[in-house]
């Protein structure tokens, strides 16, 4: 399947999430034959001329089977700009994936509006397999994995002594040495896990979902729509973003960060370190451009922040963010 619309058409379709009702229609003959499987979905945003393109390949079956692949249309700015280090794949799919469980859950609810039934609980189950991979994935990323693989790194280090004080007292000295080894190097990675387990239990955030921020060294303007207490990005992108280089380091929360397409047009998803990050000195209630905003966030608030959806909230655990009561503004409003 392949679709395409107009961020205003994108904007506003709220009730069939992505591709309206239309799209569904059309789609109910095919759902059957393709055994619900999406094989690909390109949605297109065209602005002053700039255009968006991200294609999905997904076997719905296999949902572990995941590739996003992600790329602006247009060739638009410094492509060699130092901001682009912070480019993130990994956090692009991220937030591909969490469209992808929104529009299969509209869908659903589309085939039991128009009772389909029998379709309606096909996309259900398909949605559910969906469900518990990503729930996997974000216990992983947030530590509740780390922490069971520490119980068990614990249990086999108590193991592992019991026979280390058994080889000594058979004075097998060279097994008492191989598993001194193994002692060693177990109790640095448990040590390693315990404590990414715990910045995920004990993490403290400078900045909330939806929240307007401005980066202090590329000066772009962005908004926040996801983060970890910790960076969890592999190696080599943590080489080539010169993680090692900061002030924290990569122990300090990390930002999925959406890029205003004005100000850097190329580098669309962003992973920053907190230390990076400046909350503007003035309420920033200019108008931001991006293709993701429509389906992550309602709008603005009164203070020029975005406002989350109630499922990007759950995903990452946050309360609603109430913009402060100021009078002044309801006075000048009413002189105006």
């Amino acid at each position: 399947m392949v679709q395409s619309m107009s961020m205003s058409t994108l904007a506003t379709s709220r009730y069939c999430g992505v591709c309206g009702s239309t799209c569904l229609r059309r789609q109910f003959g095919r759902i059957k034959e393709t055994a619900i499987g999406f094989r690909e979905c390109q949605f297109v945003w065209n602005d002053r001329r700039k255009s968006l393109s991200f294609a999905t390949h997904i076997d719905m079956l296999k949902p572990r089977n995941l590739r996003v692949q992600a790329g602006w249309l247009f060739k638009g700015g410094d492509q060699s700009s130092e901001a682009s280090i912070e480019r993130s794949e990994n956090a692009n799919e991220d937030i591909l994936m969490f469209f992808f469980q929104l529009n299969l859950a509209t869908r659903v609810q589309y085939a039991l509006n128009v009772e389909q039934y029998e379709i309606a609980q096909q996309l259900r189950e398909k949605l559910n397999e969906v469900e518990t991979e990503v729930l996997k994935q974000q216990e992983s990323r947030r530590g509740s994995a780390s922490k069971s693989e520490a119980q068990d790194m614990a249990i086999s280090i108590l193991r592992l002594r019991a026979d280390l004080q058994n080889a000594v007292q058979s004075e097998n000295y060279d097994l008492a040495a191989k598993l001194r080894d193994e002692i060693s190097k177990l109790e640095a990675e448990s040590l390693t896990t315990s404590i990414r387990a715990q910045a995920y239990e004990n993490a403290q955030y400078a900045f909330r979902l939806g929240q307007k921020v401005k980066h202090k060294n590329f000066g772009y303007r962005g908004v926040i729509c996801g983060m970890d207490p910790i960076c969890c990005e592999s190696n080599s992108w943590m080489e080539t973003a010169q993680v090692e280089k900061l002030t924290r380091g990569p122990d300090q929360p990390f930002y999925q960060v959406l890029v205003d397409v004005h100000t850097d047009p190329n580098l669309l998803v962003a992973y920053v370190p907190e230390e990076s990050l400046v909350v503007p000195s003035e309420p920033d209630k200019d108008r931001f451009d991006h293709p993701y905003t429509s389906f992550l966030f309602f709008g603005m608030d009164a203070a020029g922040d975005f406002i989350p959806i109630k499922q990007l909230r759950e995903k990452y655990n946050k309360p609603r963010h109430e913009v402060p009561y100021d009078p002044d503004n309801e006075k000048s409003g009413e002189s105006s």
